[in-house]
C-alpha cells in the first residue's frame, strides 16, 4: 500500500495538464470578433460666395503737406493762430515788423512818380519837335534825340513801376499766411524772433488730413497677382486696377470710411523687393494721424462658389501637402489632396480638391486610417463669418 501511493498525484498533475491544453485548444478554434464601424463628425461640404481680400500692413500719411517758411527777413510781431488748430488757406499765421518794408513801397512809389513826370515832359517835348523839325526850326539830329530821351522816359517809368510792384510784393510777404486748408502743429518761433528768408527751418507745418493716405508695401512677385485678380473684376477700359479698401486701426476696430487704391509705385525697392502702394481714405472726423500704423484690407475680388470647410480637418504630409480625410460612398475613409488658400475665422478656403456634397471629417481622425469603416455624423454648419482675407456675402449681393 505505501508503495503506489506517490503515483497519485502526478497522476493529477498530467489530468490537469491535459484539461488545461484542450481549454487552449477550443479558445483557438473560437473566431475572433470583427471591430465595429468607428464614429466621426463629418462637415458636409458645400458652395457660397464669398468676397476675396488681402491685409497689408502700412502707415497713414497726410495727403498734403506745407511748411511754413517766411519769405522777407524781419522781427515776427505776431502769432495769430493756436497750435494744433484748422486754419484755412490764405488765414493770417504770422506778422512780420513791416515798418521797413512800408519804407521802401512809400520811396517806390515817389520814384515813380518822378520817373511818369519825366516821361510826361520828354513825351511833350517830342511832340513839339515833330512841328518844329517840318518847318526847319529844329533839326532832325535833334528830333532824333529828343524821341529817344522820351522813349528812356518810358523806360524809367517801366522800371519803377516794376521797382513799386516788388516793394508791395515784399510788404505782402511780412504778413505770412496758410498756403493751404488743414491741421497746424506747433509753432518753431514766438514773437520777438528774427527770421530770414530762405531760411532751412519751418516755422510750422500744415497737413491737410482730410482725406488721408494709406501706403502699404507689397513684394513685387505678389504685386503682379493682386493686380491680375483685381483686374478680373473690373470693368473693361480701366486704365488701372481699382479695388476699395478698408482701414484697420491698430487696436483692432475698423475705419468708418472704405478708400480706393489709387496709386502703385513705377520702381521696386532693391533692398525689399517692394513695391508702395498707396490708397486714399475719406477722414472727416480726422480720426486717422499721419504716421499711424494701420492694417489696409484690399479687395480681390468674388467667388461664386467657394469651398470652405473647418481649418481642424486639414493636415500636412510630410512633404507639406495639404490633405483631409473624408467619407466615400461606401462609408469608408479615404485621402483626399487639396491646395489651400486664405483663411478667414476658423474656416479655410479651399481652391481644389473638394466639391459640394463631399463629407469631410473633422472630428475622431485619431482613430481611423485610410479603408476603416465610419459611422458619420453631420455637424451642424457655421454661420458665415467676416474674417481677414475673405468676407461672406449674401446672394442677393451677387445678383
Amino acid at each position: 500500500m505505501k508503495k503506489t501511493t506517490p503515483c497519485l498525484p502526478l497522476f493529477l498533475l498530467v489530468l490537469a495538464g491535459m484539461t488545461i491544453l484542450a481549454g487552449c485548444r477550443g479558445q483557438e478554434q473560437m473566431p475572433m470578433a470583427a471591430p465595429g464601424p468607428v464614429e466621426v463628425d463629418v462637415h458636409i461640404v458645400t458652395t457660397e460666395p464669398v468676397n476675396l481680400s488681402v491685409e497689408l500692413p502700412g502707415r497713414t500719411a497726410a495727403y498734403r503737406i506745407a511748411e511754413v517758411r517766411p519769405q522777407v527777413s524781419g522781427i515776427v510781431q505776431k502769432r495769430l493762430f493756436t497750435e494744433g488748430s484748422e486754419v484755412q488757406a490764405g488765414e493770417l499765421l504770422y506778422q512780420i515788423d513791416p515798418a521797413t518794408y512800408q519804407a521802401s513801397l512809400d520811396s517806390a512809389k515817389a520814384a515813380l512818380a518822378r520817373a511818369e513826370a519825366r516821361e510826361h515832359s520828354a513825351r511833350l517835348k517830342a511832340e513839339r519837335y515833330r512841328n518844329l523839325v517840318r518847318t526847319k526850326a529844329v533839326s532832325e539830329q535833334d528830333q532824333i534825340e529828343m524821341e529817344a530821351a522820351w522813349k528812356e522816359a518810358e523806360a524809367d517809368v517801366a522800371a519803377a513801376r516794376a521797382a513799386l510792384d516788388n516793394a508791395r510784393i515784399l510788404l505782402d510777404f511780412t504778413e505770412i499766411t496758410a498756403p493751404i486748408t488743414g491741421r497746424i502743429g506747433k509753432s518753431m518761433v514766438s514773437e520777438g524772433a528774427l527770421v530770414t528768408a530762405q531760411q532751412t527751418s519751418a516755422l510750422a507745418v500744415i497737413q491737410q488730413l482730410d482725406p488721408l493716405f494709406v501706403d502699404v508695401n507689397q513684394s513685387s512677385t505678389e504685386l503682379l497677382r493682386l493686380r491680375r485678380e483685381i483686374a478680373a473684376g473690373q470693368p473693361e477700359g480701366e486704365d488701372y486696377p481699382r479695388s476699395e479698401v478698408t482701414v484697420l486701426l491698430d487696436d483692432g476696430s475698423t475705419h468708418d470710411q472704405t478708400g480706393l487704391l489709387e496709386f502703385s509705385d513705377v520702381t521696386v525697392n532693391q533692398s525689399t523687393g517692394t513695391v508702395t502702394l498707396r490708397a486714399i481714405v475719406a477722414n472727416p472726423r480726422q480720426k486717422l494721424l499721419p504716421g499711424m500704423f494701420v492694417r489696409a484690407r484690399i479687395a480681390k475680388g468674388s467667388l461664386p462658389d467657394a469651398v470652405l470647410i473647418p481649418a481642424a480637418a486639414i493636415s500636412r504630409t510630410n512633404k507639406g501637402e495639404a490633405m483631409v480625410m473624408v467619407v466615400d460612398e461606401q462609408s469608408l475613409v479615404a485621402t483626399r489632396m487639396i491646395e489651400v488658400g486664405q483663411s478667414f475665422g476658423e474656416r479655410t478656403l479651399i481652391t481644389t480638391g473638394l466639391n459640394a456634397g463631399d463629407r469631410v471629417i473633422v472630428a475622431g481622425l485619431q482613430k481611423i486610417r485610410p479603408g476603416v469603416p465610419v459611422t458619420a455624423a453631420a455637424l451642424t454648419p457655421p454661420e458665415p463669418e467676416q474674417a481677414a482675407g475673405a468676407t461672406p456675402v449674401t446672394p442677393s449681393a451677387t445678383e
